[in-house]
């Protein structure tokens, strides 16, 4: 083959890699779902029912999963009762390290919170026609459909577009919400997933049949 025809093979093979190249669709970035789990806060709030590990320096047999009871107490080996509902885990620490001088030459603690649901004032309540009714921690930048998530969705008895959200505002009144559940769910009416706020209360009405 002739000179030339090298060239005009090998501009054309460069001239379909580069057609393809830009037809190739391009991957969009991973969407804040896709990224690993969020932390707990460092300052985040204990609250009964949460799931906390406690970890004492050279001393494993004080060492142990304990839950936070309901009346926001926890109970260890030489520790018998001491309040954790309300306090960040750093005090918490502080707290235990402080009760078990007594028995301990210098104790180091740290506290980390295993399963988390958080002081009553920062939960968010799905009451009603959701797959799961329950109460979940609130998040930074939480909105309805994380909240629907969740929960486990509606169930087929739901009324998504007769759904209020209940807001208890600063100044102690309650803020009432209409929210259309079915048209964010089925249509992707994002106007519908409305950011949260600590304490809301979503409430799912059965539909009439």
């Amino acid at each position: 083959m002739a000179p030339h025809s090298f060239r005009m093979a090998g501009l054309c093979a460069l001239g379909l890699g580069l057609l393809l190249g830009a037809c190739a669709p391009t991957l969009p970035p991973p969407s804040p779902s896709a990224a690993a789990p969020a932390e707990v806060a460092s300052d985040y709030v204990i609250g009964p029912g949460d799931s906390l590990s406690v970890f004492v320096y050279r001393a494993p047999e004080l060492s142990m999963a304990v839950p936070v009871r309901p009346d926001g107490r926890i109970s260890l080996p030489l520790v018998d009762d001491i309040v954790a509902a309300g306090r960040t885990p750093v005090e918490l620490a502080r707290q235990l390290e402080d009760r078990l001088k007594e028995y301990v030459r210098e104790p180091n603690v740290t506290v980390i919170v295993q399963s988390f649901v958080g002081p009553t004032n920062r939960q968010i309540r799905i009451v009603g026609e959701a797959a799961q009714p329950r109460s979940i921690s609130f998040r930074e930048g939480m909105t309805v459909l994380d909240a629907l998530i969740e929960a486990g969705g509606l169930t087929r008895f739901a009324s998504g577009n007769r759904a209020r959200l209940i807001r208890r505002e600063a100044n102690g009144q309650q803020s009432v919400f209409n929210l259309r559940l079915n048209d964010l769910l089925r249509d992707g009416d994002v106007s519908q997933d409305v950011a949260l706020r600590p304490g809301d209360t979503l409430v799912i009405p059965q539909g009439w049949f």
